[in-house]
């Protein structure tokens, strides 16, 4: 997977990670489009990319399957600024939110910021399920810092779920990113 490099210390700002999710239409394109919006807005920047995997649904299982994958950002935001900002992508991008876990043009979660622990109505970090979706832990790992605060977790959490048989997810291509170098890898 191709990832967006940016030398330490470039752009002042928290490390961010966020799942990003499409089982509708054009599902690569909005991936890309999401990425897009994201990297375009003032103080957020997309540093890596995952490879993009296949995923079966999950909770509401009677849609299209998913693609998935994770991004590494600098944000100068807030949490809460960032999800806002996160959630006006969705809603450019057409998310319409009549069925919990139901089919999505994009779905964008964020998952992990500077090892910041927080629960509010609007935002729990980490992300409450993260750790048991193999669709999410598998992309964040290849974006992951070497060093993240919860980067033992994250691996811990995917080991126990391959072990337990769970899988439903398949690679199925990488995204260039802009100035890209070498695949984050892990």
């Amino acid at each position: 997977m191709a990832d967006m490099h940016r030398e330490a210390g470039a752009r002042p700002g928290r490390r961010a990670y966020i799942a990003l999710g499409s089982n509708l239409g054009d599902r690569e394109a909005y991936l890309r489009e999401a990425l897009r919006r994201l990297h375009a807005r003032d103080g957020i920047a997309v540093d890596r990319v995952s490879a993009v995997y296949e995923t079966d649904p999950v909770g509401y299982t009677e849609q299209p399957k998913f693609l998935n994958m994770a991004a590494a950002l600098t944000t100068e935001r807030q949490p809460s600024d960032l999800l806002r900002e996160m959630l006006e992508v969705e809603r450019e991008l057409g998310r319409v939110r009549n069925i919990r876990f139901g089919p999505r043009t994009i779905d964008l979660d964020l998952l992990l910021m500077d090892g910041v622990r927080i629960e509010t109505d609007e935002l729990t970090l980490p992300h409450p399920r993260m750790m048991e979706r193999l669709f999410v832990l598998v992309p964040l790992l290849e974006v992951m810092d070497e060093h993240a605060p919860d980067r033992a977790a994250v691996e811990a959490a995917a080991r126990a779920a391959l072990s337990q048989g769970k899988d439903g997810i398949a690679l199925w291509t990488t995204i260039t990113w802009p100035c890209a170098s070498a695949h984050s890898g892990s």
